[in-house]
């Protein structure tokens, strides 16, 4: 690395997600999901996490050529068969109230040679078997937060005029610079105060209690319902135990649940999504009456429509996510082919499941229930980018007065 202060900077970086991202409390456990390339954060988060008390710090290593190459050899039956032992590791962690952290590295194309049927196939395989701790995820029973962490294949796909080290570098560069850490600043302070800043806005759209929002621009005319009795969210999140945490480094967004019955026209993706490591570019949706009635891509579609046919609920959407286009991220102009760096850069949708805590006390309610304040049921969830600094945004109250909420891709 030459990067000045790599080390220090690094530290810093483990230490705000251990502290501000998962929010370790003493005894508890965590695990760590992380490609093989990143050592050197996967022990500073080690040890970042058993100076907080941890009881318990494991990781689950991950390595995007093995999985190609299972992909490509492996019959389909065994691609297609769900582990016993996968699912049952996953109650396990649930049942330890085990926070996750999960550092994203990955190359965002790095099966885009692999048959898509496979890769549909194996991501349906994979959410099957990971549903327990899925539903405790996205029912904030746990605290979890994903990151991310610059390897040389990634890098070089954000930074094609580079090679090697200093591709790498510029990428940590970036990673450092929006998630606030610095040699000299307080990490914590910094933190603390872009929360207080996205908790002012949910406050401002939960007051207002929109039925409806309203999204145009030259390539989208979009309505999207809003659940009944829906509630904003900014940074942060508590989980049952109730402990704060702060589930994406970084964040700039505010969010919500969709009425998943009340979705009409058409929307335009402004960025390209990375799915199962295959890049999708250009999604362009229709929606009639809550559901996806066309669907197209320049690339990746055959991955984009198998996602839409997962389940039911693979057809709307659960969530939907307000990013000003002057936001950071958005303005440095680099597209990041990841999910997690990609749509705090820009408003954002999601096809499938809907979070339970985004209506109000959703998560102590059935699954029926919350169908019937309009949240979407799942077993998939995944944003996609959609905002542009020529999109406008209206809030349309339930008396029918329209209330602007953006204009020209900022808060108005």
């Amino acid at each position: 690395m030459t990067i000045a202060n790599f080390d220090t900077l690094l530290a810093k970086y483990a230490d705000v997600i251990i502290t501000k991202g998962i929010n370790v409390q003493k005894g508890q456990d965590v695990l760590i999901y992380a490609e093989i390339d990143q050592v050197p954060l996967t022990h500073a988060l080690i040890a970042a996490a058993y100076a907080k008390g941890a009881n318990k710090v494991d990781v689950e290593w991950k390595d995007s050529y093995l999985q190609k190459e299972f992909l490509n050899h492996a019959d389909e039956t065994t691609i297609a068969t769900v582990p016993i032992w996968e699912t049952v590791r996953a109650e396990y962690l649930v049942g330890r109230n085990t926070s996750r952290i999960s550092v994203v590295s990955a190359d965002p194309d790095a099966l885009g040679s692999v048959n898509p049927d496979t890769v549909a196939t194996y991501a349906k395989a994979a959410a099957r078997a990971k549903k327990p701790i899925m539903e405790a995820t996205m029912n904030n029973d746990l605290s979890w937060v994903v990151v991310s962490a610059a390897s040389q294949a990634w890098a070089e796909k954000v930074f094609p005029e580079l090679q090697g080290e200093a591709a790498t570098d510029r990428l940590w560069s970036e990673i450092f610079k929006i998630t606030r850490i610095g040699v000299t600043n307080d990490v914590e302070a910094d933190w603390d105060a872009h929360i207080a800043k996205l908790t002012e806005k949910a406050t401002w759209l939960n007051e207002n209690n929109f039925k409806e929002l309203r999204y145009t621009s030259p390539r989208t005319h979009l309505t999207v319902g809003l659940a009944e009795d829906h509630h904003w969210e900014g940074a942060d999140s508590t989980d049952k135990q109730g402990n704060y945490f702060v589930a994406n480094m970084p964040t700039e967004e505010v969010f919500t649940s969709p009425d998943a019955r009340n979705i009409h026209g058409t929307v335009t993706a402004t960025k390209p999504l990375s799915y199962g490591g295959v890049l999708i570019n250009d999604i362009k949706l229709t929606f009639e009456n809550g559901k996806i009635v066309e669907a197209s891509a320049s690339t990746g579609e055959d991955v984009l429509k198998h996602l839409i046919e997962t389940d039911e609920g693979s057809h709307s959407l659960g969530e939907v996510s307000l990013v000003p286009d002057p936001s950071p991220i958005s303005q440095s102009g680099i597209v990041f082919y990841t999910t997690l760096i990609d749509e705090n850069a820009s408003d954002h949708l999601a096809i499938g499941a809907a979070y339970p805590f985004n209506i109000n006390n959703g998560t102590s309610m059935s699954a029926e229930a919350r169908q019937a304040k309009g949240q979407n049921i799942s077993n998939v969830h995944v944003d996609f980018m959609m905002g542009s600094a020529d999109m406008d945004i209206d809030g349309i109250k339930y008396d029918g007065t329209v209330v602007p909420v953006f204009r020209n891709g900022d808060w108005a």
